[in-house]
């Protein structure tokens, strides 16, 4: 029996909604002339489909080889006296014990915190931490015996939930408020009221290829590491800190991930940097790769976060004034939970104008895994609250969630007087208290209009109020209300829900010092061109649109075009691929390498022809001047007999933004990426399962360079999305062990949770900021397009329950839906 039947929808429709390409993208398709703004197939399709594409476990290992595993604390917290390692070291074939008395250099990793030993030293701080490696001839006895080493440890009180971090005051970096106005002042005011929690779990990032990372020593003290990570130039720099060297003497190279999604930004360097210490003591090439449990128990997740607030708004369901608490859960160590929480608090406001706001973020430490980025890099945990708020207000007034949006959108319509006048008052300044440090910003000069962020950037750009309405007519949302009361009326167990959510995601690193890139192009004698640039191939397509820009920039055939493996030696200090931002700036600073060559081509065959430079155009493999056509390979031949420069170097840094980081104001972002999501569900009123049967999607990518790449994006990110709000549940034991650590107990979304209809549009406009192509960022913003399958399964559970009231926290398991319909 189908417990959840489909939306009513022809068998017909059903499949050409599954053929047709969307009116976008068939747009794109037929304006199309050169290499961007077609849907080539990703670089590697072929190759990874065949099994011909390999990954650094795939690469032939050389004569020598060894294999590490590591040995892992089964304490959360405690003192560590010494590892007794003789019944490992008996086995024949084990060769050595690797601890931080073996790191040559700086026992802590070169992490900006300092906070994190290479290997666990006089303390474990969670169950899973690394203590050492057992190296042995293969990976199957490394693991046995690192099983066999026996721990002296004496156990300390863990701190293993966020409530007793904030009575403890146990933080891994100082909590950080940010304010506009008087939020106070303004709930006093207030017609209404809301006060309320909520609980968002974190995720895995379960990539398909594991972390891996192998450690080859080379001629005089030189070293060459093959890495899966996201950000090869801060693996070369943590390896050479470790081992004590400078930084040219550690080449790292990738040529592809098997995923990443932030979970190899910076938690791949603690590979290489174990791989190259246990190198280092055996003198040997040494590889390490985790296993899947092994991977689960080590690694950071996606920050799980705990909310309080407290809402004012009128009749309409404006806000007018909201005080929020957020605290995430950090782990251990500091990682990357700074910027993540920074970024919380950034995109806190997601779609709406934040009129009289305090936002304070807890940063706090627990004896768990050290979490790390994740695909939005806590912009998801920002928005997701106040959606939560929003979808609340709504019930509470008995308004259309979709109109109580609408009305919180930014906008250009002014202020009224008296909230200028209040928030002028408030000058922006900064303090710092005693310990712990709480920084405090109140606000940016205050904004005459709906238009401007709680962190002082005005919104431009703004495309939301008609994206919203264009996905409404488009799903037929009014339509579909009266049919969901009307299926809901008629059936007593299986009850659906419906929402519409949008999403505005910033585009940059907050960290303005990562803003930049650098490539490589050079053409050879045979007009074929290679390009190398810093960011990394992980499945996104990223080499594959660097390949195009470079193309139609030289005006030669995509196939014509060859991008390398990221590669230190090539490209030094490369920003991470993270941020969205892979294409942004890999892509320009590709397209400026590939310009400097066709100036200097152009410039040529101008004087050849006795024409400006100008006047020289290059397009399909060709090259024309008002004189004269030539192949572009013959052009190339002439131009290298006469000795000229047929490669060149590119360089990119974002423009415009520009960041206090002690206030948390400015312009961190270049632009806004824009987006939205109407989705349809039901759960089981007896069991609480739930199913997504229908999702529509409107997003904005700005002038797609390929639309194929983009929209495979958008589908990955929402489903990705709705994984971490349905069924990927993190849960720790009451000792401090993370009990879901293998697909038997952590459950991803698979092809069955995908709904027949899930529908994806582009919108149909570039970007109004001078970036590549005309394009905007897409890895990131789908992910919390998701956002609405949360707010879907709300609405479904208030229409149940025929009550305004919701207690629903993240994921939304069968139990915790379950216990919704109870509010047990």
């Amino acid at each position: 029996m189908n417990t959840f039947p489909d939306t009513v929808t022809s068998a017909a429709t059903t499949a050409a909604l599954r053929q047709t390409p969307p009116a976008a993208l068939a747009k794109h398709l037929a304006a199309s002339s050169g290499a961007c703004g077609s849907s080539a197939p990703h670089e590697s399709a072929k190759a990874q489909v065949s099994g011909a594409a390999p990954y650094i476990d795939d690469l032939p290992e050389l004569r020598g080889t060894l294999h590490a595993a590591p040995i892992l604390s089964t304490v959360a917290h405690g003192q560590l006296h010494g590892l007794n390692a003789s019944a490992a070291l008996a086995l024949p074939g084990v060769h050595a014990i690797v601890s931080a008395n073996d790191v040559p250099g700086d026992p802590v990793l070169a992490a900006f915190a300092g906070d994190e030993p290479v290997f666990a030293r006089d303390t474990v701080q969670h169950i899973g931490q690394v203590m050492g490696l057992v190296v042995a001839d293969s990976v199957e006895l490394a693991r046995r015996a690192a099983r066999l080493v026996q721990a002296d440890i004496t156990a300390l009180p863990a701190i293993l939930n966020v409530q007793d971090a904030l009575a403890a005051q146990s933080y891994v970096l100082p909590p950080v408020t940010v304010a506009r106005g008087d939020a106070e002042a303004a709930l006093a005011r207030a017609p209404h009221t809301l006060s309320g929690t909520l609980e968002v779990g974190g995720q895995e990032h379960f990539y398909l290829e594991g972390q891996v990372a192998y450690a080859l020593p080379q001629e005089q003290n030189q070293w060459l590491i093959y890495s899966s990570t996201q950000h090869p130039g801060e693996v070369q720099h943590w390896v050479a800190h470790a081992l004590g060297l400078d930084n040219h003497a550690v080449r790292v190279e990738c040529r592809r991930l098997g995923g990443g999604f932030g979970g190899k930004e910076t938690q791949a360097g603690h590979l290489a940097v174990w791989a190259a210490v246990a190198a280092a003591k055996v003198k040997r090439p040494v590889k390490l790769r985790l296993d899947r449990d092994d991977d689960f128990l080590i690694t950071g997740k996606r920050h799980p976060f705990s909310y309080q607030y407290t809402v004012g708004f009128d009749d309409t369901g404006r806000l007018c004034g909201l005080k929020l608490m957020m605290a995430a859960h950090c782990g251990f160590s500091a990682d990357l939970s700074g910027p993540v929480a920074d970024r919380a608090i950034f995109h806190a406001d997601n779609a709406y104008y934040l009129q009289d706001v305090a936002i304070t973020s807890y940063r706090c430490k627990l004896n768990t895994q050290s979490h790390t980025a994740f695909r939005g890099f806590g912009g998801p945990q920002g928005m997701i609250v106040t959606e939560v708020i929003l979808g609340d207000i709504a019930r509470h007034l008995g308004l259309d969630p979709l109109a109580v949006r609408l009305r919180n959108l930014y906008s250009d319509e002014p202020l009224e007087a008296d909230a200028v006048t209040r928030q002028a008052r408030q000058p922006a300044h900064a303090s710092r208290a005693a310990p712990p440090v709480q920084l405090q910003m109140h606000g940016a000069p205050a904004p005459a209009r709906r238009d401007t962020t709680h962190y002082g950037m005005q919104v431009e750009g703004n495309i939301l109020q008609p994206m919203l309405a264009t996905l409404a007519q488009s799903a037929q949302y009014l339509q579909r209300l009266e049919a969901i009361s009307a299926w809901n009326a008629s059936h007593s167990t299986v009850k659906r829900g419906i929402a519409i959510t949008p999403v505005k995601f910033g585009i940059s690193f907050t960290a303005t010092l990562f803003n930049q890139a650098g490539a490589l192009v050079h053409v050879y004698l045979d007009g074929s061109v290679q390009v190398n640039h810093g960011g990394v191939e992980m499945g996104q397509g990223l080499n594959t649109k660097v390949a195009q820009i470079v193309a139609d920039e030289l005006g030669v055939p995509l196939h014509k075009v060859l991008a390398t493996a990221s590669d230190t030696s090539k490209i030094p200090n490369a920003s991470a691929t993270a941020a969205s931002a892979g294409t942004d700036l890999n892509g320009r600073a590709a397209q400026f390498a590939a310009r400097h060559v066709r100036d200097n081509l152009a410039a040529f065959v101008g004087g050849l022809d006795g024409v400006g430079a100008g006047a020289v155009t290059f397009q399909n493999g060709q090259v024309f001047t008002p004189k004269t056509t030539r192949t572009f390979d013959a052009v190339v031949q002439l131009a290298y007999a006469n000795r000229i420069q047929l490669w060149s170097d590119g360089f990119y840094r974002t423009p415009k933004i520009h960041y206090d980081k002690t206030t948390l104001s400015g312009r961190p972002f270049y632009y806004f990426a824009y987006g939205a999501a109407c989705t349809e569900v039901a759960i089981d009123t007896l069991t609480g399962e739930n199913k997504v049967l229908r999702v529509d999607i409107l997003h904005d990518v700005g002038r797609s360079i390929n639309p194929g790449l983009d929209v495979g994006q958008i589908e990955g990110g929402f489903v990705q999305g709705m994984g971490w709000l349905t069924t990927e549940e993190l849960v720790w034991n009451d000792k401090g062990l993370l009990t879901t650590h293998a697909p038997s107990t952590y459950k991803i979304p698979t092809a069955g949770d995908i709904p027949a209809h899930f529908k994806v549009d582009l919108w149909d406009a570039p970007n109004t900021e001078d970036n590549v192509g005309g394009s905007k960022a897409v890895g990131e913003p789908p992910f919390m397009l998701a956002i609405s399958v949360f707010e879907a399964l709300r609405d479904a559970v208030a229409r149940a329950r025929s009550d305004a009231s919701v207690k629903l926290n993240a994921p939304a398991t069968p139990e915790r839906v379950l216990q919704a319909l109870g509010q047990s």
